[in-house]
């Protein structure tokens, strides 16, 4: 059987979901885990808590897979099992669908070139905005270009802000997507975008 089956049937078969599969030099196989989620109803109140993976949860994936990669006679020196952290990729439509509103980064397998129109340099393939669906259906990236600030410079309250700036991608056209690993440690996280009251 191969790796990815038989991980995948394990993973799943303990009721998580698979994020990614890697091998690296030295016989490393790293397995990254998620807890499933399912769409909320639209009349359903929003969840208090957001749940994670622990490391209990971990543990009882390696033990598993241990055993099962031991029986399918899969070759690896070090097993690694682990939550996706905060720059979590995105892979599938229900990835964006569940982070929809997040800031995402995102690295396009082609640089825009001509459809770039001037607005962006037409080399660029990375950039950083908000996950939103596309009027026209599919997903887009949405974001303004603010020049960077130096520490201790002071912004006017007055300058106009960079306009906003939309990218319509297809899933076929990234080469990665991820979240953007932002932290917060003032308190409270922002939802994106707002500012704090």
């Amino acid at each position: 059987m191969a790796l990815q089956q038989v991980v995948e049937q394990t993973v799943i078969g303990l009721g998580y979901d698979l994020v990614e599969i890697e091998r690296s030099a030295g016989g490393l196989l790293r397995i990254t885990i998620d807890l499933p989620w399912v769409a909320p109803a639209a009349d359903a109140p929003a969840p208090l808590l957001e749940q994670f993976v622990t490391v209990e949860d971990c543990e009882k994936v390696t033990r598993q897979l241990q055993f099962a990669l031991e029986v399918d006679g899969v070759e690896y020196k070090r097993l690694e099992v682990s939550s996706p952290g905060i720059d979590r990729p995105l892979r599938h439509e229900q990835d964006f669908v569940r982070f929809e509103g997040s800031v995402i980064d995102i690295t396009l397998k082609a640089p825009m070139g001509a459809a770039a129109a001037g607005q962006v340099s037409a080399n660029r393939k990375k950039f950083r905005g908000t996950l939103e669906r596309a009027e026209a259906g599919g997903w887009q990236i949405v974001w303004r270009d603010e020049p960077a600030v130096k520490p201790g410079q002071k912004v006017s309250k007055k300058r106009a802000p960079a306009p906003l700036q939309a990218l319509g991608f297809t899933l076929d056209e990234l080469r990665d997507a991820r979240l953007a690993p932002i932290v917060d440690f003032k308190g409270r996280a922002n939802k994106a975008g707002q500012d704090p009251a």
